[in-house]
């Protein structure tokens, strides 16, 4: 299976976060400080980037203006159906509620969100799991917060009343904040500290019309979603073994040694990773960023980060991570040991 945060995603929600980080006083260069994105990609609309790096993006947000509760939810708030493109229009256009979390669901990958979602239909409740167990824990309830608030928003854009929710269960303590969860839902149980995010619905919900209902146009959009899940994947086809390559070599290594490992020559790599809009060097910064910030996440300190690493000095390493984060390994691990100490 390929690396979760090695799959393109659109810049759509990168650029609803960077805009509401520039609304708060935080520049574009710090909000894309080492995440490897580009200040033109938050303007382009067909730009596409790894999860990885709208992650590295999400966490510069939620170290710079602090974890607060709520902070996700007013990013969720920005995250409408439309401003989703095809993945949007598919869940707009669908005959019911039903088919739209069908469609919607099936389709998870095109959304905002990083967690894995499901919908059961099966039981006497339809019930929604978002499975965000693999978000790192320093940006999990801003990741939380933001998927409950989108799907929120989606409704809304849906079908303008309040659907008859039965149960929200969020994987976090209460919090004044949370009190917009009672407004959205207010017939509902609301349940905090759960293991996950989990939606449960009246089923007589998933019957209701959709007033942009067109079935001719949703299949339309369906049959699109489905060839942009092809073709991302397709388009990882290089960049995800370079990827892997780097990984397997600890992130050190030179074009010449990866070239042989995919028994390419260096100027067809080169071409090949032009064709998917990115170069060796991008991909070797952000490997190694990626690498270097889960060593000292696990607890490894600079001197043993820079040894795992292959670094001759701690000093090197350090000028380098300095380079690809805008701050030194020390401060970095820091940030993370204040973020992890936080209670829930």
């Amino acid at each position: 299976m390929a690396d979760m945060w090695a799959t393109l995603r659109s810049i759509t929600s990168a650029a609803l976060m960077a805009d509401f980080a520039a609304e708060h006083g935080v520049s574009t260069a710090r909000i894309i400080r080492g995440t490897g994105i580009r200040a033109a990609q938050l303007i382009d609309p067909t730009a596409e980037i790894t999860a990885g790096q709208e992650l590295a993006l999400m966490r510069n947000l939620v170290t710079t203006l602090g974890d607060a509760p709520g902070l996700g939810l007013a990013v969720g708030a920005r995250h409408h159906a439309s401003g989703h493109g095809v993945w949007g229009f598919a869940v707009l256009t669908s005959p019911t509620v039903g088919s739209a979390l069908e469609v919607g669901v099936g389709f998870g990958e095109l959304s905002a969100s990083f967690a894995r979602i499901t919908l059961d239909r099966s039981a006497s409740d339809p019930t929604i799991v978002y499975d965000d167990t693999a978000i790192p824990p320093e940006v999990r309830r801003f990741h939380a917060e933001r998927d409950l608030q989108a799907t929120f928003t989606v409704q809304q854009d849906l079908i303008p009343r309040r659907l008859p929710i039965r149960r929200v269960e969020f994987p976090f303590r209460a919090e004044p904040a949370y009190r917009v969860f009672f407004d959205y839902a207010p017939d509902a149980e609301i349940v905090f500290g759960a293991p996950l995010l989990t939606i449960v619905v009246d089923p007589a919900a998933l019957d209701q019309p959709l007033p942009q209902a067109n079935p001719h146009v949703a299949a339309m959009y369906e049959r699109q979603c489905a060839e942009l899940v092809q073709r991302r994947r397709e388009r990882l086809g290089v960049s995800g073994r370079v990827r892997e390559a780097l990984v397997h070599r600890g992130g050190m290594c030179g074009q010449p040694d990866i070239a042989a490992d995919l028994n390419l020559s260096v100027r067809t790599l080169r071409r090949r990773l032009a064709d998917e809009g990115t170069t060796f060097r991008e991909l070797s910064e952000e490997t190694f960023g990626l690498i270097a910030g889960e060593l000292l996440r696990a607890g490894l300190t600079v001197e043993q980060t820079a040894a795992r690493l292959g670094y001759s000095s701690a000093s090197a390493f350090t000028h380098a991570f300095k380079s690809w984060r805008g701050e030194p390994p020390g401060s970095y691990s820091r940030t993370l040991r204040q973020v992890s100490h936080r209670p829930m």
